[in-house]
């Protein structure tokens, strides 16, 4: 059994090359061997999100506070708000982050595949993430 206490890992700002705006990454359990599961939180400031982006085995995210938006590659931009849960199915092109007035917080789990959980892509630039009144 291992108990890893609240506060003891330290908080990491999310790299500009995966992220747009401010966001706080809080690493939450590693993938211990056998196991490929990870899990972190993160906070969107007002208006941040992640650059498109894939995943190997899918991503798990649950929204803990404030709202958010997600967009599949193609498909419209949908609002996510606490309590929801969302999957993204392995090789899913999308992006999530905060809402234009709001910050966001969520729990993301994924799983390792050859030590990797993502493939980052190009960044969402401003026509492509929604203005406060086309949400």
């Amino acid at each position: 059994m291992q108990i890893t206490r609240n506060g003891s890992q330290p908080s990491a700002r999310g790299p500009e090359r995966y992220f747009t705006g401010t966001v706080r990454v809080d690493p939450l359990f590693a993938a211990n061997e056998p196991a490929r599961a990870l899990g972190v939180s993160v906070t969107f400031e007002p208006g941040a999100r992640t650059a498109w982006h894939v995943h190997p085995l899918g991503q798990t995210l649950i929204v803990t506070s404030g709202r958010g938006l997600i967009q599949l590659w193609g498909k419209p931009v949908e609002e996510i708000r606490p309590g929801d849960v969302v999957w993204i199915a392995p090789g899913e092109k999308h992006w999530h982050g905060a809402a234009p007035p709001v910050a966001m917080t969520h729990i993301a789990i994924q799983e390792q595949l050859d030590g990797e959980t993502a493939d980052f892509m190009e960044h969402v630039d401003n026509t492509q993430y929604p203005a406060e009144a086309e949400v």
